[in-house]
């Protein structure tokens, strides 16, 4: 019985070295495949007129980020500060950067990191600033029959994915990978 346990350990430990970067790889493969474009479009929802979209938010943008302030001023942009702007530009920013980092594996734990941060507060103004805490529906519930409540279950695959490259880092094929082999000299840098 020894010698059995002893060759599934022997060949367990053989796949895993082997494939050590496959499961990261494959978690920025499913971020690319299934929230990317996600994202994205969610950012470009934020973006406002012009050349310079990116740094004057579309109102929308602040009712999406800040849906009782906007409220409270009647929608009007004027009326909200500096710390919402910055706010605002920052979290559209993120949105477009953090998940090509991910893609890229371009410091791919930091990136990750940021987007565990971002789809918290995202989660947590869905249910407070836009009352999903008031329809059970949407923050869903663990351990029931329905795999598919916005909140609880959806984003605990997202956090996943996020916690995987967190502790894996960005994998093979990833730019932290190169750069870790022509800059550092390392054989192995995630």
């Amino acid at each position: 019985m020894t010698a059995l346990v002893n060759l599934h350990d022997m060949i367990s430990d053989a796949i895993e070295r082997a494939l050590d970067g496959l499961l990261p790889l494959l978690a920025r493969l499913v971020f690319a495949a299934v929230l990317l474009v996600y994202f994205w479009n969610s950012a470009m929802t934020k973006l406002g007129d012009g050349l310079f979209g990116f740094l004057q938010p579309s109102t929308g943008a602040y009712a999406q980020i800040f849906p009782k302030a906007m409220e409270a001023v009647t929608y009007d942009v004027s009326q909200l500060g500096v710390f919402h702007w910055l706010v605002v530009v920052a979290g559209t920013w993120a949105e477009f950067l953090l998940p090509l980092m991910i893609v890229l594996g371009l410091l791919t734990r930091l990136a990750a990191l940021g987007m565990i941060g971002f789809v918290v507060v995202q989660s947590l103004t869905d249910l407070y600033g836009h009352g999903g805490i008031n329809h059970p529906e949407t923050l869903g519930a663990w351990f029931d029959r329905v795999p598919d409540a916005a909140i609880l279950d959806q984003r605990a695959f997202w956090l996943f994915v996020f916690l995987v490259l967190v502790i894996k880092g960005g994998g093979a094929l990833s730019l932290d990978r190169v750069i870790g082999r022509a800059v550092l000299g390392r054989t192995h840098a995630d």
